[in-house]
């Protein structure tokens, strides 16, 4: 199977190609607050490219689904959306939570993973989980202090935007997270070795919010109707 991969949704911009037999054939990430929509063609190019493949020999297109930046979703997931159309292939949504654990959970799936993706205003986006990487705290937006109280059960690493975040106010100075790692976005080459074990039925790419945007629209600036 031949997966490519594209992620957006937080403070990169990437792209890799997966190939089951061979490996990882190209992969790219940018690190970037904004301005993935200009960015994010161009590197899937490139990442195609240095793959040496066309879009017409792929099997799958993944993209990652939230939470995360509002715009940074709509531009990966229309991408993915876009791409699939064009060549007929699957696209398997992936929520970057998952994402951020998998690799944690490949490396040793007994301890615990608490997702942590810093939502602001003293709020993150968290799921935990478990022995065996069953969710343990199913996706949600949670106040600092309540996430780390809700992680702060027994052995477990922190990883995300959110990470140290978390870790400041920790409950439990005798029972500290084994590992805080608050890189900026998931490693995108897991993003594609998720799509490959997917359940293709179950994995419609559509974004995960977890709450509505900040900007509303403003009623006293709309035009009236004639």
């Amino acid at each position: 199977m031949r997966v490519l991969a594209i992620d957006t949704a937080l403070e990169a911009c990437a792209a890799a190609v997966l190939d089951t037999e061979r490996g990882t054939l190209a992969s790219e990430s940018l690190p970037m607050l904004r301005g993935h929509a200009e960015a994010l063609m161009p590197l899937i190019g490139r990442v195609m490219k240095q793959a040496e493949t066309a879009f017409s020999a792929l099997d799958r297109i993944a993209v990652t689904t939230g939470p995360g930046s509002f715009t940074g979703l709509r531009v990966g997931i229309s991408a993915a959306r876009g791409i699939a159309l064009a060549t007929a292939k699957p696209a398997i949504g992936l929520t970057t939570l998952a994402a951020y654990a998998a690799p944690y959970i490949a490396h040793d799936n007994k301890t615990a993973v608490a997702v942590a993706i810093d939502a602001r205003h003293q709020h993150v986006y968290l799921q935990i989980f478990g022995p065996g990487g069953r969710t343990l705290v199913a996706p949600r937006i949670a106040a600092v202090a309540d996430a780390a109280r809700a992680a702060a059960t027994g052995a477990v690493r922190i990883v995300g935007t959110g990470a140290t975040v978390l870790a400041a106010v920790w409950p439990s100075r005798e029972l500290m997270p084994t590992l805080v790692d608050d890189r900026r976005a998931p490693d995108i080459v897991w993003v594609a070795r998720l799509a490959v074990a997917a359940d293709e039925s179950a994995s419609e790419p559509k974004p995960l919010y977890l709450r509505a945007p900040d900007a509303q629209p403003q009623d006293a600036a709309r035009l009236p109707r004639r």
